[in-house]
């Protein structure tokens, strides 16, 4: 029985901004993403039936149609109904680890996952490009957790612009379990507020778009300036989730007082949280510290660092 296991990685933004409405519905978007450490771990063994099924550690995550890594088997299957054909079903096993409903591409890289896997269980040597192009038919944040790294994400989030990696920057991450925020709501939220202030034309997104590629952030990752960095960290959707969503705010005003720590903002809609700090003790220290502060066995934390790559392959067999 052929079987693959990969490290699928989870996603932080470094920069969102929200440029404007798309014709289709969806928004026009700026952001810089970046690879994490903290990952699950994606089984695939080949059956012996025509049958994609999904298995998952975790009690909230979904194991019917509707989770993404079935999808995104689905999604294979009708692309390439000859290697389907030839070399069956797939069961997909999700070692979850990275928070669920946190804002930090969970479901979007194990997707990921499965694309890479099944490409590489059916032989058919398809590119990263290729497998982008598949992914982005999944979700805005799926082509991008393929290849990871650092990279800048205009359209809807589906463009990518792959940026210098920058490796071994430390993190304290933070999400309560039981907190979930919806994305379409925070959109929607933000359509709502701050749709006036939108750009309006296409000729204008271009413009902006080039702005952002020539951001201090940009030049900062560019020679791994930590400090810059820290102090240039922008999410629009912090206009909309914080006030709405109190814990949210609490953990980045406290991230926010701890000495130790250079910069600390939301993650794309949230609710999770992440500190940028200088080392892996200083990451403890501030860990500690957000512990005793809080108190509450319901908020989750991790100690974290970028990484230049997304989803990697761990055994074959």
């Amino acid at each position: 029985m052929r079987h693959y296991s990969l490290n699928a990685p989870a996603k932080i933004n470094l920069y969102l901004e929200i440029i404007g409405a798309r014709a289709d519905g969806y928004h026009e978007l700026a952001m810089i993403l970046q690879s994490i450490n903290l990952a699950d771990q994606i089984d695939l063994h080949a059956a012996n039936t025509q049958t994609i099924r999904v298995f998952c550690d975790h009690p909230q995550v979904p194991t019917d149609e509707s989770n993404l890594a079935h999808r995104a088997a689905v999604l294979m299957a009708s692309n390439f109904p000859t290697a389907f054909s030839n070399f069956g079903g797939v069961d997909i096993t999700v070692k979850k680890r990275i928070p669920v409903a946190a804002g930090l591409a969970g479901g979007s890289t194990n997707a990921a996952a499965v694309l890479v896997g099944i490409d590489l269980l059916w032989g058919l040597g398809l590119t990263q490009s290729q497998l982008e192009e598949l992914g982005a038919k999944l979700g805005s944040d799926v082509p991008f957790c393929i290849g990871g790294g650092t990279a800048i994400a205009t359209g809807r989030g589906e463009q990518l612009s792959p940026l210098p990696s920058l490796n071994n920057m430390y993190l304290v991450l933070a999400k309560y379990k039981s907190l979930a925020v919806s994305t379409p709501w925070a959109y929607q939220t933000y359509r709502e507020q701050f749709g006036a202030e939108y750009i309006k034309n296409h000729q204008d997104f271009t413009q902006r778009t080039k702005a952002v590629h020539a951001a201090e952030i940009v030049q900062a990752i560019a020679v791994q300036d930590v400090e810059v960095i820290s102090h240039k960290l922008h999410n629009d959707l912090e206009k909309v989730v914080l006030p709405a969503y109190p814990q949210v705010l609490q953990l980045r005003e406290l991230f926010a007082k701890q000495p130790e720590v250079l910069g600390t903002m939301m993650s794309g809609s949230g609710p999770s949280v992440f500190a940028i700090v200088e080392s892996k003790q200083d990451a403890e220290t501030v860990k500690e510290k957000i512990t005793v502060a809080i108190n509450d066995s319901d908020l989750e934390l991790f100690v974290t660092q970028t990484i230049g790559h997304g989803i990697q392959l761990e055994t074959r067999h």
